[in-house]
């Protein structure tokens, strides 16, 4: 092992970029058009309600992937990904779409949740190699509906930072804020857990759609263990306030929290809302994100309703 990483040291050493950059993306359903017989997944097959076909699966993964590629100059070297729904689409994301010359590598969970949906991590390795990993199950009470668990990746970077990941998906606001906080208290709760289990001087990276401001409870209970949220205040080139809009409003339930020794290495943080993923909000003005189906109607040019978080970081 430390071979085969003297190896990876040496041997990108001199070609490396200025900073290591990570992108958080919410894909809104990205699905293949294939039923799991144990998921709910039948909206998005091609007899489904969604006429989930294959030319708008494949449409699909090539605009998440030029998503991707819009973040940055560079290619990203991480992307933390939401609402992905197996391994054969972060297949076709990394090897059939445009990002199949980018050479990333993933690592996914594989979740309980109901419709399939699961988080994953693409990773350049030239820039990253992951050292272990493993899938964090969020405990369900009896008559609770399963959701994601939460993606733990512990890897070295280039620079010889060793980094732990952690990509997550909290449960919705489904049924209300009261009723549904508890639980994403309980996934925010699980992370610091396991924070506390580490060296105390880690570097420490958690990233994802947390289905919560960063004013709510769970995003103050990272805080309140020695996390910074360092998108709190991330905007967007072309008006963008947050990664999410919602009755016209921008507001960000996608958020970047690290330890503070990351934290006072960013060099950038903020949203990705270039042109091309924004339309017309027709209903309260402005703009919002372009996403795939707009009020049950299927836009061939949409991306997803979430907006990327980009955040770049100085190396050493």
């Amino acid at each position: 092992m430390h071979y085969l990483f003297l190896l990876f040291l040496l041997s990108f050493s001199s070609t490396r970029a200025q900073t290591l950059t990570l992108v958080e993306l919410n894909c809104e359903n990205l699905f293949d058009i294939r039923h799991d017989s144990l998921k709910q997944d039948q909206e998005f097959t091609p007899d489904g309600r969604r006429h989930w076909t294959t030319p708008r699966y494949w449409r699909k993964v090539n605009s998440i992937g030029q998503e991707i590629l819009s973040c940055a100059d560079n290619i990203p070297d991480l992307v933390a990904l939401v609402e992905v729904e197996n391994d054969s689409v972060l297949h076709a994301l990394t090897n059939r779409s445009l990002l199949r010359n980018a050479g990333y590598r993933y690592l996914m969970t594989c979740s309980p949740d109901v419709r399939g949906l699961d988080v994953a991590l693409l990773y350049r390795p030239q820039s990253f190699q992951p050292l272990s990993h493993e899938s964090i199950t969020v405990p369900c009470a009896e008559g609770q509906r399963p959701t994601r668990d939460i993606l733990y990746i512990k890897g070295v970077t280039v620079d010889a930072d060793t980094l732990h990941l952690f990509v997550v998906h909290a449960p919705s606001r489904y049924g209300g804020t009261r009723l549904t906080s508890p639980r994403r208290l309980q996934v925010a709760t699980l992370i610091t857990d396991y924070i506390s289990r580490l060296d105390p001087q880690a570097k420490v990276i958690v990233a994802g759609d947390f289905n919560d401001y960063a004013d709510s409870p769970s995003l103050q209970h990272l805080r309140q263990h020695g996390l910074n949220n360092i998108s709190a205040s991330a905007r967007g080139g072309n008006g963008a306030r947050g990664t999410y809009r919602f009755h016209g409003e921008w507001r960000s339930i996608d958020h970047i929290l690290v330890t503070s020794s990351l934290a006072a290495r960013v060099d950038t943080v903020y949203i990705n809302d270039a042109a091309f993923l924004l339309d017309e909000d027709e209903k309260y003005g402005g703009k919002h994100p372009r996403r795939t189906f707009q009020n049950n109607h299927y836009q061939s040019s949409g991306f997803s309703d979430h907006l990327p978080l980009v955040v770049k970081w100085k190396r050493r």
